[in-house]
């Protein structure tokens, strides 16, 4: 053989004295293989250099390996953490990912032209917004997709979401053990799937409990929407009694511009609360009460639920809810 040769399973199998088939199980995760043959496999290719073709692998499984993820530049700042999660156990299964933005509905025939090129074998849509034509253009390709932590209404799509009617609940409790006489929402952008859901809770909540007065103002879930939602409320208005902001980076920014331009003390003049749990809401200044996503549960989920549909990909949609931890901090007055 010459130097400038590609070493292939066929000449490994024949060094190693095993058929070629059985260099193809040893490469291929999940396939069953005897110890023995597996070490005599793996020694000889790393020996002779061998590694295995992805695209000969492609051709034989008819899957491509990689699964895009999609993210939008509005996602919050947990989505690092997430996208690093989910990278991670996906490396784990021997799939790659392709990352992809899509900050609005316009950009999403180009996006989508891009994935069917590539042919990856599922999506995970971290922090875009999908409605039903998206997710029914994903059908026509034959290409699964799962939701992370949003729902589209009335759609039939698989979805992992944090239980945000039950942390949304709980953090209205919160607020009520103090009596506040009025309330503030600082939902996030009207075009997201995660804002609307919030505030939407938020609201029901709040009239189940035959609250009056509850206003709204709209944010881009960034730390500098926050104090301009509250700056712009207090030119005309008194400071509310408490607050209710769809992150946790919102209501940063909320509990910042009220100490350092409106003299409001928090939590004794206004409660605040927020959602997500990322780590700067713990930060001693703010100690924000807010509901912490389970981020590592929902990663898993999302990944096991797009890997069973790409095996099967005839399985219903299904949806999977995990519950969010309270955060008792510091940013709600109790009585």
């Amino acid at each position: 053989m010459t130097k400038d040769k590609r070493v292939t399973s066929y000449d490994v199998a024949r060094e190693a004295g095993v058929s070629q088939s059985a260099v193809s199980r040893v490469f291929r995760p999940g396939l069953s293989v005897s110890k023995k043959t597996r070490e005599k496999v793996m020694t000889t290719a790393n020996k002779m250099g061998y590694r295995p073709n992805a695209i000969a692998r492609m051709l034989i499984t008819k899957q491509s390996g990689m699964v895009a993820v999609i993210v939008s530049s509005r996602a919050n700042v947990n989505y690092p953490e997430v996208l690093s999660q989910v990278s991670k156990q996906l490396a784990a299964r021997n799939k790659r990912v392709l990352l992809f933005t899509l900050d609005n509905a316009e950009g999403g025939d180009e996006l989508f032209e891009q994935i069917w090129t590539f042919q990856v074998d599922g999506v995970i849509a971290l922090a875009a917004h999908f409605d039903h034509n998206s997710l029914d253009k994903f059908k026509e390709h034959k290409i699964p997709v799962v939701l992370y932590n949003r729902n589209v209404p009335d759609a039939l799509a698989n979805t992992v979401c944090c239980n945000h009617e039950l942390g949304i609940k709980q953090l209205v409790n919160e607020l009520k053990l103090n009596q506040p006489k009025n309330y503030l929402v600082i939902s996030g952008p009207e075009d997201s799937d995660v804002a609307t859901e919030r505030r939407e809770i938020a609201l029901k909540q709040l009239e189940k409990h035959g609250e009056q007065q509850v206003s709204v103002l709209y944010g881009d879930y960034s730390y500098q929407s926050g104090r301009d939602c509250l700056a712009q409320w207090l030119k005309s208005n008194p400071a509310p009694d408490a607050i209710i902001c769809s992150n946790d980076i919102m209501a940063v920014g909320v509990i910042d511009e009220a100490r350092e331009h409106h003299n409001i003390d928090v939590p004794n003049d206004m409660s605040v609360v927020g959602f997500d749990g990322v780590s700067s809401s713990s930060w001693f200044n703010y100690q924000i009460t807010t509901i912490k996503q389970p981020l590592e549960q929902l990663t898993k989920a999302a990944v096991d639920m797009l890997l069973e549909h790409i095996e099967n990909p005839d399985s219903p949609p299904e949806t999977r809810v995990i519950t969010g931890t309270l955060i008792e901090g510091n940013s709600v007055k109790r009585p």
